[in-house]
């Protein structure tokens, strides 16, 4: 079996979302537009939240693409413009398919805001192909009970948030080809096929990772050549590390973006900022 090589490590950099939740943010920035069909992948955390200081994202519309929140630790408690509540703890998943638009917010539960805590997750971007870019919202809570998880080995844990890994497939809709999976690999490698016309790359958040030779401290994203049918991927000398691996299929479609919106066109965007401000993707998020 051939790998692939990594053709570019890129840090993530420091930002700040909604209220003023900092975040690690892989990309888009200046030197990263987009991983297609990947758009977006944002590392809140760890955070230490004093009780009462809580910080999260207040009522803000979307349309064109799906948002994708996973959490490690913390609460967050989900509302939106379709009428969906749900919250979010330690292992969740929630993917939401914002479709033709939605408003809604993502902020600290009234739990974790009276006792404070660790808040630490992910927000990942997936755009939508332009036939499916104004379809129905649909809102998807996947409880932390409910995540595929495999344990390869005595070293190595694997959680399957969407797609197949060998013969477990990831309880989401996602409406594109895609494979996601948050990886604990404490020794030794893994080796995970990836098909050739995918877009491929791997985030360090914990420890360290060695992979086509190249190693990966924390906070790093790696992005992969066309070339090979898998990643391999080999445990820091240091305990190994913590993952995300995620790959797609891309779409090879013009991306248009302004903000919370991702269309094909400029008139397009020019139409859903129209239609957010007559009301039509919802008044902020439903109680």
């Amino acid at each position: 079996m051939s790998f692939r090589e990594i053709i570019r490590a890129v840090p993530a950099t420091q930002t700040f979302e909604g209220d003023g939740m900092p975040v690690r943010r892989t990309f888009p920035t200046a030197s990263l537009d987009q991983v297609d069909p990947f758009l977006l992948l944002d590392h809140f955390g760890p955070l230490q939240v004093a009780p009462g200081e809580g910080k999260g994202v207040p009522p803000h519309p979307h349309r064109g693409f799906q948002t994708v929140t996973y959490m490690l630790s913390g609460e967050f408690e989900h509302q939106d413009s379709q009428g969906n509540h749900g919250l979010l703890g330690a292992g969740d998943l929630q993917w939401m398919i914002a479709g033709d638009g939605v408003v809604h917010s993502e902020m600290p539960s009234k739990r974790f805001q009276e006792k404070g805590g660790t808040a630490e997750g992910f927000q990942l971007w997936v755009n939508l192909p332009a036939q499916d870019k104004r379809m129905t919202p649909k809102y998807q809570d996947i409880s932390s009970a409910k995540v595929p998880e495999i344990q390869v080995d005595s070293n190595c844990h694997v959680r399957v948030l969407a797609g197949v890994f060998g013969e477990t497939t990831g309880v989401v809709e996602t409406r594109v080809p895609v494979l996601y999976l948050h990886v604990s690999l404490l020794s030794g490698k893994l080796e995970v096929p990836i098909p050739s016309s995918w877009n491929a790359m791997t985030y360090v958040f914990r420890g360290t990772l060695v992979s086509g030779r190249e190693p990966l401290q924390e906070g790093f994203l790696a992005l992969y050549g066309e070339t090979g049918e898998a990643l391999e991927l080999i445990a820091g000398d240091d305990g190994g590390g913590e993952f995300l691996l995620i790959a797609g299929e891309p779409l090879h479609e013009p991306v248009v973006r302004y903000g919370p919106f991702v269309m094909n066109t400029e008139a397009e965007i020019y139409e859903a900022i129209s239609d957010y401000r007559s009301g039509k993707l919802g008044q902020g998020s439903a109680a």
